[in-house]
């Protein structure tokens, strides 16, 4: 059953975001969408997340924050750099983009806070997490404490995908309803695929081994 609070959801347009959209959904009595264009190669991401925020009646926001681009040169926002397909030894992937969740986060606590909302969602999971150290479960936790600090103010951030796998996201997904819409409607492929994507980037790899896994086994039941 809904409560009557509001939630603020960081909403990419992709998979993990789109899902997390449909479960604050179900959850509160009015859902706030935010985006962010930060010069990524695969802009049309905002284009179904527009989209899909009209089709069902979600208040929608785009910020600009192109300068990112400029100060973390990577693989998502440069055309002359092209993806790891596979994870590095050390490091963080190329497509890691320094400072993305902290920064998207932190502009969705100032939004929030002046909408007087507390709760703050959004899709980061560690169980998938691909090398990216701003979707650890420890990385959330500590900016929480620090948002609340800097603006004395008590935020709660949500992270519905963090301990499950891609699987079990579809799963979720399922769950609420949405499955199609989150299959045919959103864009996580790094070459600006809507759907299943080009098959062949580390995204549509790992977003396609979840779903054959998950429709596998619920065809099995």
């Amino acid at each position: 059953m809904k409560n009557k609070k509001q939630a603020v959801v960081i909403f990419s347009g992709g998979q993990d975001s789109t899902t997390c959209l449909f479960w604050a959904k179900a959850r509160y009595e009015e859902v706030i969408a935010i985006s962010f264009d930060y010069g990524q190669r695969h802009k049309k991401e905002l284009e179904c997340a527009k989209a899909i925020a009209e089709e069902y009646g979600v208040e929608h926001h785009i910020f600009d924050l192109s300068l990112l681009n400029e100060l973390a040169p990577n693989s998502l926002t440069r055309s002359d750099i092209e993806v790891d397909h596979d994870a590095p030894e050390t490091g963080t992937p190329n497509s890691f983009v320094d400072g993305r969740n902290m920064v998207f986060l932190t502009y969705a606590a100032i939004f929030a806070k002046q909408r007087g909302i507390t709760d703050l969602v959004t899709g980061v999971s560690q169980s998938d997490f691909s090398g990216y150290p701003d979707c650890r479960d420890v990385f959330i936790k500590s900016l929480n404490a620090t948002l609340n600090l800097a603006m004395d103010y008590e935020f709660d951030i949500h992270t519905p995908l963090m301990w499950i796998d891609k699987e079990e996201t579809w799963a979720l997904a399922d769950e609420l309803g949405v499955l199609d819409v989150i299959h045919d409607k959103t864009l996580t492929c790094y070459n600006g695929i809507v759907g299943d994507g080009c098959g062949n980037c580390p995204s549509c790899k790992l977003r396609k081994k979840g779903y054959d896994r998950y429709m596998s086994h619920r065809n099995k039941k």
